[in-house]
């Protein structure tokens, strides 16, 4: 049966809001809105290169921060990753990232709202196998906060402002915010700054656990990777077990949890332990 023109219009807004409309072919994309690099041969940098928008992250940016990620995942030689947002020649510094692009959305360039997939920011779904470190300066805002907690630590300069500054506007948080966010600070703290929008200093962060290291201003990509280097430094299968046990825990019981645990780490400890114990044993100073 054919539609009324009252029901295509409803129909016309419907995928207007959740993103649906058609996009122009000619219409030409950045390929570096957010970019993929290593040093060290083992760390990956992912930068979100939007430097004159605070690094906000429309629907291309979000398909390639998507893409980045998943390169890191598929990337042998990268063991640890370092999220970051590039700082361009602002005076003030930059920011970490700042969200959606609520000027794109104004413009009808909706992010990608769909209940499978990517998120709206893009990798904000993704259980990521290998640790994520954020390096944090400016502004981690909004949507950019929930990238931030989808990382695994998070360095933060001393002068930036983390926040769910989004609640002023009206958009919820659906990249895993109310989530993560608790996940990490507890119930009580999450909802202080889910349900006011607040700023939240650098200390304030430190001290609530939502920051790992505070660093002075420019210092935080750098000491970032610093971190990062630490941690790809460890036997990685130990490590990495348990990281995957930590954070598979949440649903389980402590008795069912600890079984998850022993039975994640049992098949290393069974190869890796002699190899550890000889390491411990054949060092040359009695500091740890």
């Amino acid at each position: 049966m054919m539609k009324s023109i009252s029901q295509l219009s409803t129909l016309s807004r419907r995928n207007r809001f959740l993103g649906l409309r058609k996009w122009n072919s000619t219409s030409i994309v950045r390929e570096d809105l957010v970019t993929y690099h290593k040093v060290h041969n083992k760390i990956a940098i992912i930068t979100i290169n939007r430097p004159e928008v605070k690094n906000a992250v429309d629907r291309s940016t979000a398909t390639q921060l998507a893409q980045r990620i998943r390169q890191f995942e598929q990337d042998k030689e990268a063991l640890v990753g370092v999220l970051c947002g590039n700082q361009g020649n602002d005076e003030n510094g930059g920011s970490f990232c700042t969200g959606a692009d609520l000027k794109a959305i104004h413009r009808n360039d909706f992010n990608r709202l769909e209940d499978d997939g990517e998120g709206p920011l893009g990798p904000s779904r993704f259980q990521v196998s290998k640790p994520l470190v954020a390096a944090i300066s400016g502004y981690a805002v909004a949507g950019g906060l929930e990238l931030a907690c989808l990382c695994d630590l998070r360095v933060v300069e001393e002068d930036s402002i983390l926040g769910v500054f989004c609640r002023r506007w009206g958009v919820p948080l659906i990249d895993g915010g109310t989530v993560r966010l608790p996940r990490l600070i507890g119930l009580s703290r999450a909802m202080d700054l889910i349900l006011t929008g607040r700023p939240v200093n650098a200390k304030e962060a430190l001290d609530v656990g939502l920051a790992n290291r505070l660093v002075p201003k420019g210092k935080s990509l750098e000491e970032a990777i610093k971190l990062a280097s630490l941690i790809a430094s460890f036997p990685q299968d130990c490590m990495l077990a348990d990281r995957k046990s930590a954070y598979e825990q949440h649903h389980l019981s402590v008795p069912d949890a600890i079984k998850q645990e022993f039975s994640g780490g049992k098949p290393i400890a069974m190869y890796q332990l002699k190899e550890g114990v000889a390491k411990f044993n054949g060092r040359k100073t009695t500091n740890f």
